[in-house]
Formats: C-alpha cells, sequence, structure tokens
C-alpha cells in the first residue's frame, strides 16, 4: 500500500519521506507543485490538502496520509480518505494542543485540527513535537550582517526536536495499526537556552557566532512587524508566561524508534555550510 505525505518539501513532511523511502515504503508525496527536491523513489503528487477535489485523484492504493494542522476544507478531505479507504491519518499537530486553549491563535488552530481528524472515523495518531531544531535557519538574516544572533526569552531552555526523529516517529505510526489512538509529545535530549544554541552553532561553523538576547518589546516589535498579533501573543503566552513547557525531555523517540533521540550538534554539523 501507499504512504500520502502532505508538506513533502517543508522541514517535516521532507523528513517523513526520507524515512518512509528508507523503510521500503511507497511513497506518494503530496506538493503544490514540482516535487524535483523529492528523494528517490517519492512519486510526487499535486494537491492542496484543503481542497478534497484536488486530493481524490491521489487517493487510489493510499492506506495511510500524514498531514498538517491548519488546513481549510478538512471537513471534505477527510471524508475523502475514508470513502477511498485510507486507513489512518498521522497529524502534525504541536506542544501548544494539550493546553486546549481555544483563545490562543496558534493553539486553537492545532486543537481543530486534532478534533476533525479525531471526529473523521479514520484511525489517527497526533505528533505534538517542542520546536524544531531547523527553526535555526530563522537566524540567517542576522548572520548575513555579522557575527551576532539576537533572540527572545533567553532564559527558556528548549528540548528542541530534530526533524529526522519526527520523521521516524510518523513513519512509523503511518506504517502500523499499534500508534492508533496516540498522541505523542516529542522532544530531543536535553533542553538548551539560546545561547547554548547558538555556541553548539557556532563551534560546527567555525563563525565566532555569538548571542545577544532581545528585551521583550524588543522582540515583540520584531515578531509583529512579521506576523499577526494574535500569533505574537501566542508565543508571548507560550515562552514568556510558560502556558506551554518544551522544557522537558520525554523518552518518546525512544521508545517508538528503539534508539536515542539526535542532539543539536548532529543537526548542526552537517548544515553548517549553510550558516557559514
Amino acid at each position: 500500500m501507499t504512504i500520502l505525505v502532505a508538506g513533502a518539501t517543508g522541514n517535516a513532511g521532507a523528513a517523513v519521506v526520507r524515512a518512509l523511502a528508507d523503510a521500503g515504503e511507497d511513497v506518494r508525496a503530496l506538493v503544490r507543485e514540482g516535487g524535483a527536491d523529492l528523494p528517490a523513489g517519492a512519486e510526487p503528487a499535486e494537491a492542496d490538502l484543503g481542497r478534497a477535489e484536488t486530493v481524490e485523484r491521489h487517493l487510489d492504493g493510499v492506506s495511510a496520509v500524514f498531514m498538517l494542522s491548519g488546513y481549510e476544507g478538512l471537513d471534505q478531505s477527510l471524508p475523502a480518505m475514508r470513502e477511498a479507504g485510507v486507513r489512518r491519518v498521522v497529524l502534525l499537530s504541536s506542544s501548544a494542543a494539550p493546553t486546549g486553549d481555544l483563545d490562543n491563535a496558534v493553539a486553537r488552530y492545532h486543537i481543530l485540527s486534532e478534533r476533525a481528524v479525531r471526529d473523521s472515523g479514520l484511525g489517527w495518531t497526533f505528533l505534538q513535537p517542542n520546536s524544531f531544531m531547523s527553526n535555526a535557519y530563522r537566524w540567517l538574516p542576522q548572520l548575513r550582517g555579522g557575527d551576532v544572533i539576537r533572540l527572545p526569552f533567553a532564559d527558556v531552555p528548549i528540548a528542541m526536536i530534530h526533524p529526522d526523529d519526527l520523521g521516524a516517529v510518523a513513519a512509523a505510526a503511518l506504517s502500523s495499526a499499534e500508534h492508533e489512538g496516540r498522541a505523542y509529545r516529542l522532544s530531543g535530549p536535553r533542553a538548551l537556552r539560546p545561547e547554548e544554541q547558538v555556541a553548539i552553532l557556532a563551534d560546527a561553523t567555525g563563525r565566532p557566532i555569538r548571542f545577544e538576547p532581545q528585551s521583550d518589546e524588543e522582540a515583540r516589535a520584531e515578531m509583529e512587524a512579521a506576523m499577526p498579533k494574535a500569533y505574537v501573543d501566542a508565543f508571548f503566552e507560550f515562552f514568556a508566561e510558560g502556558t506551554v513547557d518544551e522544557t522537558t525531555v520525554h523518552p518518546t523517540v525512544a521508545d517508538v524508534t528503539g534508539r536515542e533521540p539526535l542532539g543539536f550538534e548532529q543537526w548542526a554539523a552537517p548544515h553548517a555550510d549553510d550558516f557559514r
């Protein structure tokens, strides 16, 4: 049977495609267009998961679907999957979903996506990861202007997760009914403050990169220039007010995959050239 992966060229989706391909699974990779960056053997399928009419033609022989939260139109896409014979969905949700806080703009769309999948009649697994190590790519604009990275929430340690660990857990859940009905909180092996993250990247690149903390006021102004205020409020609730715990290290990656999760050093080393 074939496994359909949405968001197949993003950091998370690409890791899922790689893990499935490495395991010898037949993978149909859902992309908006193209598909040149897909691993060898993955079949590209152009569609928008939020538009059922574009997804239906790619469901032949599909047993499981990996999907992301926040799509409009799930009330149509999910029934189409069930009718086509899809047995299970693995949803990439968020560490914010367990809060149940529908007033928080970020938590809300994850919670509602989980609710739609749970109510679909399909088997389901929810992945609720901490922040991704690949979020370090957001530092690139600063590094193009010098060797200083300024970040908010300097005193908040995060047990970031390697995308490949997310991919491995997702592949296991997509390939077997063993994980159905489970919501998995996912983390990396240790919690790091922003200064520690930057120091690891500096070691990997050989650049004299240093960290400077941002005040909440500076961070809020910068974030509000890039995203809706409701999302900025949400992230401040998570990390400044502590409504989400991304510090705790969870055993899930090891429990599901049988190996320890990868550390930030193991992400930074192979991506160092991107930051030099």
